[in-house]
């Protein structure tokens, strides 16, 4: 739930709140909580209180209404809606210094997939994601911080104006990789593939899970990859988008 006038943005569910009160109190602006959860948010009572900030314990039934969803988990906390921060040369040198991998999100469309994409990421140590602005704002939800499970707090998100130009810009800096079911390159040679490039970082292009990458976001990848159905078995052409990456992110992690 997005509070138009003050511009917030709810964020439920225990595991995501909990990540706020340990990274980022201070983003918190209210908090609200049913008596279930009265004393594993004592702690940050207090220091809602050092900052001025309001609290209440509420009814299931207010805690529904703030934010929009019956999965709540007993506590509401209300933020400022986060600002996505526009990628700059600044960013793109620190990743190239550190041979980061970042993960691009190319219309992806779906908030919930978004905070399971970052929820994997965070668990396998990435850092960076990138969304395309027309559609940022719309996947930085209450129902996205719920899913990444407190993930939120350990990823950063930028956004690009321009996949094509941002992918043009990145060629020989970084190995852009992208996901495609008709493409023959298993995802387990990725690390294979960036150490080829001395040991460049990964940039991995995720797409839609009607269309996936565009044609024209192909042309600007290195290589694309897939990943391998089962032999003998009879299967689906292709995994949700969020379980994919996961397989993905695994293998960006295997030697």
């Amino acid at each position: 739930m997005k509070n138009k006038k003050n511009k917030e943005l709810a964020v439920c569910g225990f595991a995501a709140v909990k990540a706020l009160e340990a990274k980022n109190p201070d983003k918190i602006k209210k908090l609200y909580f049913n008596k279930v959860r009265a004393n594993q948010f004592s702690k940050l009572c207090k220091t809602l209180a050092g900052l001025k900030r309001p609290y209440n314990m509420v009814e299931n039934e207010d805690l529904e209404k703030l934010s929009a969803s019956i999965h709540h988990q007993g506590v509401v906390a209300l933020i400022d809606k986060p600002e996505i921060k526009l990628l700059d040369k600044e960013t793109l040198t620190e990743w190239l210094h550190a041979k980061e991998d970042v993960i691009i999100m190319d219309h992806v469309g779906n908030a919930n997939n978004l905070g399971a994409i970052v929820r994997s990421a965070a668990f396998f140590g990435l850092k960076n994601i990138v969304l395309i602005s027309d559609e940022a704002d719309s996947l930085i939800t209450t129902s996205s911080y719920r899913v990444a499970q407190g993930a939120m707090e350990s990823i950063k998100i930028y956004k690009t104006d321009s996949l094509e130009k941002f992918l043009s810009e990145m060629s020989g800096k970084m190995l852009r990789v992208g996901t495609d079911v008709s493409a023959t390159t298993p995802v387990s040679q990725i690390r294979k593939l960036c150490a080829e490039k001395n040991g460049k970082g990964a940039l991995i292009v995720l797409g839609n899970e009607e269309n996936g990458i565009s044609s024209e976001t192909k042309q600007n990848c290195d290589v694309l990859v897939t990943i391998p159905t089962p032999a003998k078995l009879e299967t689906f052409d292709s995994l949700n988008v969020a379980q994919a990456a996961s397989v993905i992110f695994y293998a960006m992690t295997q030697n």
